[in-house]
This record gives C-alpha cells, sequence and structure tokens, in this order.
C-alpha cells in the first residue's frame, strides 16, 4: 500500500454543537442586557407609560420596514434566501397598530430616533452580507414569536389594547404554531452551510444587533421615562 493510499483525506471534523446553539450561546450576555435594560423592565412590569409604548411601536416601524425591504433583496440569496418568510412580515400589523395608537395621520407624527437611524443603516447595509442579514433577522423575530408573546399579553392588560388593535404586531396567526415554527428557524441556522469565517461573521453581528437595540431602547427611556 502507498503513503498516498495510508494517509487519511484532510477533513474538517464536524462540531457536536448545533449552530443555533453555539449562536445562543455567544449572544446570551448581550440578549439578557437588552431583556434587562430599564425600558424593557417597565413595559414588561406594565408601569411604563402609554406614549413610552407607542414610541417603541413607531421605532418597531422604521427596523421592519428595513428588515423587510432588504430581505426581499435576499430573497434569493442561498443564504439569506432561507430566512424569507412572507409571512413573518410586521410592517403591515405595524400600520394597524400606529393608525390605532396615533390615528390615521400618524406617519406626521412620527420620526427615528438617533439610535434607530443607526440601526436601519446597519440593516440596510445587510444587503451586501446575508450572513449579516440573517443575524438581524435572528434576533428580531425570533425574539417576537418568543419573549414578544409576553409582551403582547402585558402591553394588551395595561393598555387596554387588542390583538387587532394596538399589539397586532405580536400577533403570528399565519405561523400556526409558535413552538414548531421555532423550532423550525432553528433548523435552518444548522442547516446553513457556512465556513467557519462566514459562521464567525454572522455571530459577530448578532452581538451587534442586540447592542444596537438596547441603544434604540436607551433612547426609548431618555424620552419618556422619567429620571428617579
Amino acid at each position: 500500500m502507498s503513503a498516498e493510499a495510508e494517509a487519511p483525506p484532510e477533513t474538517v471534523p464536524p462540531s457536536s454543537e448545533p449552530f443555533s446553539e453555539r449562536l445562543k450561546a455567544a449572544t446570551w450576555n448581550d440578549h439578557q442586557a437588552a431583556e434587562d435594560h430599564g425600558f424593557t423592565r417597565l413595559l414588561l412590569n406594565g408601569t411604563l407609560p402609554l406614549a413610552g409604548y407607542v414610541g417603541m411601536v413607531a421605532q418597531h416601524y422604521f427596523a421592519y420596514t428595513a428588515l423587510e425591504e432588504t430581505g426581499r433583496l435576499l430573497a434569493d440569496d442561498p443564504v439569506a434566501g432561507r430566512f424569507h418568510y412572507p409571512e413573518l412580515e410586521r410592517v403591515p400589523a405595524l400600520v394597524r397598530d400606529l393608525e390605532h395608537l396615533l390615528g390615521a395621520d400618524w406617519r406626521k407624527k412620527i420620526s427615528p430616533t438617533p439610535a434607530t437611524r443607526t440601526y436601519v443603516a446597519r440593516i440596510e447595509q445587510m444587503a451586501e452580507h446575508p450572513e449579516g442579514f440573517v443575524a438581524h433577522h435572528y434576533t428580531r423575530y425570533l425574539g417576537d414569536v418568543s419573549g414578544g408573546q409576553f409582551i403582547r399579553r402585558v402591553a394588551a392588560r395595561t393598555y387596554g389594547l387588542t390583538d387587532e388593535a394596538g399589539v397586532a404586531f405580536y400577533v403570528f396567526d399565519g405561523l400556526g404554531s409558535l413552538p414548531r415554527f421555532r423550532n423550525g428557524y432553528k433548523d435552518r441556522l444548522d442547516s446553513l452551510r457556512l465556513d467557519p469565517t462566514a459562521a464567525d461573521r454572522l455571530v459577530a453581528e448578532t452581538r451587534l444587533a442586540y447592542r444596537l437595540n438596547t441603544e434604540v431602547l436607551a433612547d426609548l427611556g431618555r424620552s419618556y421615562v422619567s429620571e428617579s
């Protein structure tokens, strides 16, 4: 037998950790920072003024408009296109919520905060970076169908809102079972064919996405939460 035949081929051993678990672990502290922000705590314990909730919905409108427009640009991309779910799109629901909360002329009453402008600009840049788009998609939508459902209940109770008017953003009737959707989403993450560099970029961009979201919350807190 020749030496060439005896030498095993060079292979990269598969990771024993699913990519979705790696992503969750690597970004956990950033995720917790967003959840533990003072603005978020006030929202979740039912003491955030209604104006603060309305402000958050308005900032969501700008962020999701950018996210969904970028997603459509990348719909045919082999990486980002795997996360193009038209049934996830939130802008129509945000429009319904804003019409209820601010009236028919709601567009004249809202504007992006400085942090939201930075966030939107970063999302728009992801049209040239499909892995980065996945990072922002994951950060927002998987949170919406997970912890967002608790926000839906709290906001409805605190402000007297309904699924049709005020918290439509959090209603995902088109997805069927949310646990099944979340599992399928994680399966898509795990099946991505990313080289190590692309995988690292996706993780790093997810961490940045969480930090940008936290800055949006900080802007909202400065605007709508009285200092003690």
